[in-house]
């Protein structure tokens, strides 16, 4: 599929380590996920995702902790989950998610951040249909022949698997995310590099290195927005 995604979690995460940026994200990120049914992940599938993922960014207990004490009470701040689509440089596609309780603020701020950084907002629809949601989960010390026994004899059923670097990524149908945690589970794999529910573009395209640029100036604009969660996109980004 394109995505490298082993080396998109790096970027991200040298991006990240000197800020509490993605900390507070997850923190909103585990509230609301927390407040759509009970604030335990063995009830409430959307708080488990959730949490998984944060695992995978190495958030401390500490927040996680907080984000799920504030759920438990009595605080009830209301969150619209919001979806940006636009262009970015040569026609570049990008899908924008975010959490937010001001909308026109959260809406203001994106667009702006497209037009200072050479992209331009869609309406809803010009770019989503061309990105497919998917159930994606990154191991180590596991071949892809191993992961994929280890996931027929569970019968779960994939959309891919492939070897990044020292990693197996599997992509499968985002209902099938359960399926896949517990079949890794089952044979004693807990620890994921990589496990969410992502948007994955149908096809990637290569920029010139100036458009590059520009491109991956206005991905860290969006993504340094406060109510931003994740940027979605289908341009493969140089190493």
């Amino acid at each position: 599929m394109g995505r490298k995604w082993n080396n998109i979690k790096e970027k991200k995460a040298s991006k990240d380590a000197n800020t509490s940026r993605v900390y507070a994200k997850f923190g909103v990120e585990i509230y609301v996920a927390a407040k759509k049914g009970e604030p335990d992940p063995e009830s409430n599938r959307a708080l488990k995702v959730v949490l998984e993922r944060a695992k995978t960014y190495n958030v401390p207990k500490a927040i996680i902790d907080r984000a799920l004490e504030k759920a438990k009470g009595s605080a009830d701040e209301i969150y619209d989950e919001l979806r940006y689509e636009g262009f970015g440089p040569n026609g570049a596609m990008i899908i924008v998610d975010a959490l937010t309780n001001n909308v026109n603020r959260t809406a203001s701020a994106v667009r702006a951040a497209f037009n200072k950084n050479g992209g331009n907002m869609g309406v809803s629809g010009s770019v989503a249909y061309m990105f497919d949601a998917t159930a994606v989960f990154g191991v180590e010390g596991k071949t892809s022949d191993e992961v994929l026994e280890l996931l027929m004899e569970a019968d779960v059923d994939v959309r891919d698997i492939l070897e990044e670097d020292e990693s197996v990524i599997v992509y499968a149908e985002p209902d099938q995310y359960q399926a896949v945690q517990d079949a890794f589970n089952a044979a004693g794999v807990t620890e994921f590099t990589i496990a969410e529910l992502s948007m994955i573009a149908q096809n990637y395209v290569t920029l010139p290195e100036d458009a590059q640029a520009q491109f991956e100036k206005l991905v860290d604009a969006l993504e340094d927005l406060e109510d931003v969660q994740q940027v979605y996109h289908n341009v493969e980004l140089e190493d």
